[in-house]
């Protein structure tokens, strides 16, 4: 009799040892069955590459050689790119000049408009070599003595402040400059010589032979 609680011993052991072996069965059954979790697009989404960056606009050339007035004219109100195509700004710059001041074409072009607009005088300038599409400088108002399709030299008069038309509180030539329906500032077009103050520059005198 004293031999019982012996050999009861090991199968109590061998009991709980079966009881955890079916626990791993099924822990494991559960683990193996249980769906796989779907993994959030931030978690495995890789990076994608950015996009082609938009291609820029052409840069201005400075291919300016002379001031539409003047040399060195007072600039009354200067580029101010609207935010929309529609939005507010000033679209050119604002020169100074008394009427009948002469106009010159900034750069060599052709005259692609002559002639006047909503009751003023304007003058429009296509500049060859510039870009696809070209640029176009616009003065007004302007009383034009060019046509379109007339070939211009850098500081030839293509026209004369006119007394009235201008949207300044006094005397002005609105001068503007487009690539297709793309405002720029036309001041871009001028080089930094021309830009700073400095002596006067003459200008040749277009059909007057220079003295020998």
């Amino acid at each position: 009799m004293a031999r019982a609680p012996r050999a009861a011993a090991p199968a109590r052991a061998c009991g709980r040892l079966l009881v955890r072996l079916v626990l791993l069965l099924l822990l494991t059954a559960a683990v193996l069955l249980a769906p796989v979790p779907r993994l959030t697009p931030t978690a495995t989404s890789v990076p994608t590459a950015p996009g082609p960056a938009p291609v820029p606009a052409p840069a201005v050339p400075a291919v300016g050689r002379a001031w539409p007035v003047g040399v060195r004219p007072p600039i009354l109100r200067g580029w101010e790119p609207p935010a929309t195509t529609y939005g507010r700004g000033h679209r050119g710059v604002d020169l100074a000049a008394p009427a009948g001041t002469p106009v010159r074409a900034v750069a060599a072009g052709r005259i692609s408009f002559a002639g006047r607009v909503a009751g003023k005088g304007a003058v429009s300038v296509e500049l060859p070599g510039t870009g696809d599409p070209p640029l176009r400088t616009t003065y007004e108002p302007v009383r034009a003595v060019v046509k379109k399709g007339d070939e211009v030299e850098a500081g030839e008069v293509v026209g004369t402040v006119e007394a009235t038309g201008s949207h300044c509180t006094e005397t002005c030539v609105h001068w503007g400059l487009r690539r297709a329906d793309t405002y720029l500032d036309p001041l871009s077009l001028l080089p930094p010589w021309l830009l700073r103050r400095g002596p006067s520059r003459l200008l040749p005198v277009l059909g007057v032979p220079l003295p020998s």
